[in-house]
């Protein structure tokens, strides 16, 4: 059966994308508009429970996701390629690194979750946890990871659609795997090029944080600050944003 995804462009150098806890393939805002189709090749996966893949059964794990993205390449007849997670989908990124080395030319990671389980304070704990069932606690989440600054407008629209593009099953299951698994000892050392953006504004996943995970356990990575942006960079600095992903892929 095939699995569906979304694609942009047609060009040589091919990118699997993966969204975060939050989004599907089609919220990436206006990015999409800005992407080189005659120099890339971009297919956006939705996870299983999510977007065009929301009655589609599964575990809701990023190994699961992980076989999924190998699934697509073979589909695709993408022998190699390069990957790109935001938030969540940066440490999907890792478990598919993890699963074929052989297979992944770069990595870009989206203010993007590190390899270690990603520790929480009680209050956090239940506010996540809570998100699942609530549409408030989604919408806090989104206006802590985007420094306090989002319209309200653009906060609503992205808990609307979180809300109905994805199951909450699906939902709740997902961040139990991104927040306890642990891959980072299976990924210090490796030679993979790697690049890792920043929305200033991120309270949460800052740069101080890549610096003391992305860039320890990846040799060849490194850390490019967004300026004017928080968590969603896609959205909120679009041209800046494609500009850096589109030359660290060229060079």
């Amino acid at each position: 059966m095939a699995i569906a995804h979304r694609r942009t462009g047609t060009g040589p150098l091919r990118v699997i994308v993966l969204h975060d806890w939050f989004g599907t393939s089609a919220n990436w805002g206006s990015v999409l508009d800005y992407f080189d189709p005659e120099g890339f090749s971009y297919a956006f996966l939705d996870y299983r429970g999510y977007g065009d893949r929301r009655d589609v059964p599964g575990r809701y794990t990023l190994p699961e996701i992980a076989d999924d993205v190998l699934a697509l390449a073979d589909e695709l007849g993408w022998e190699t390629f390069s990957l790109m997670g935001h938030s969540m989908g940066g440490k999907a990124i890792q478990q598919v690194l993890v699963r074929a080395p052989e297979r992944v030319e770069k990595l870009i990671g989206i203010n993007p979750v590190p390899a270690a389980p990603y520790e929480m304070d009680d209050d956090t704990q239940a506010l996540f946890r809570g998100a699942a069932g609530s549409a408030a606690n989604r919408r806090i989440i989104l206006d802590l990871v985007t420094g306090n600054r989002a319209s309200g407008h653009w906060l609503d629209r992205m808990v609307a659609h979180s809300l109905d593009v994805s199951r909450p099953e699906a939902f709740a299951a997902y961040l139990g795997s991104w927040q306890s698994l642990d891959l980072s000892a299976a990924v210090k050392g490796s030679t993979v090029p790697v690049l890792v953006l920043v929305g200033e504004y991120d309270l949460a996943l800052t740069v101080d944080v890549m610096r003391a995970t992305w860039q320890v356990w990846y040799p060849d990575c490194r850390i490019h600050p967004l300026p004017g942006a928080g968590h969603y960079p896609p959205h909120e600095t679009p041209v800046a944003f494609v500009t850096e992903v589109e030359r660290f892929l060229r060079g």
